[in-house]
């Protein structure tokens, strides 16, 4: 999906808070989303393809404090962004933005996260969300087979044994998407 004529992502973009100034105001998870971004590791081969390619791309991510795939999945992003000053993110809350969720909705909902690459004039590369695609088959196909307990048991598993590569993975071939630059 591509990003809508109505609405200005540059402005959204403008309003978007900091991820650190975000993360300063969850009381949801507080202890996940800090410590998810405390025990990141980045891997050598995300650092290279961000400072190849992340240059002029931007990531503007919808989230809301109190879900648990963006504490798991926001803070590796943010991690490669500080790491390599390349790939600056920044947050909109879905509930206070539904016009721009409305765009982005995954099956008919309005899950999150949703991350929109933009370029340098904050035109939309494209976006990922809400989890790496395997976690996201694996969670369709067993919901409704697993209490919820369970379910949650089962898929954080994933994540630890993934450590993020596929959202790293994900992301970075949206962002390597892009055309390449060839002005000045």
């Amino acid at each position: 999906m591509t990003a809508h004529a109505d609405i200005d992502l540059r402005t959204v973009w403008e309003t978007a808070i900091p991820y650190a100034e975000f993360v300063d105001g969850v009381q949801k998870f507080d202890g996940l989303w800090r410590g998810v971004y405390r025990t990141a590791r980045i891997p050598e081969w995300a650092l290279e393809r961000a400072h190849a390619s992340g240059r002029g791309v931007s990531l503007l991510a919808i989230t809301e404090d109190w879900c648990w795939d963006a504490a798991n999945t926001l803070p590796l992003l943010a991690k490669l962004s500080d790491q390599t000053d390349t790939l600056p993110i920044r947050v909109i809350c879905r509930d206070e933005h539904l016009e721009v969720m409305d765009r982005y909705l995954t099956n008919g909902a309005r899950a999150i996260p949703v991350v929109i690459a933009l370029d340098a004039v904050f035109n939309e590369i494209g976006h990922w969300g809400p989890r790496p695609r395997e976690l996201q088959a694996w969670a369709l196909a067993n919901r409704a087979l697993l209490s919820k307990e369970d379910f949650y048991a089962q898929m954080k598993r994933w994540m630890v044994r993934d450590r993020g590569s596929s959202v790293l993975r994900e992301v970075l071939d949206i962002v390597e998407a892009r055309p390449t630059d060839v002005s000045g």
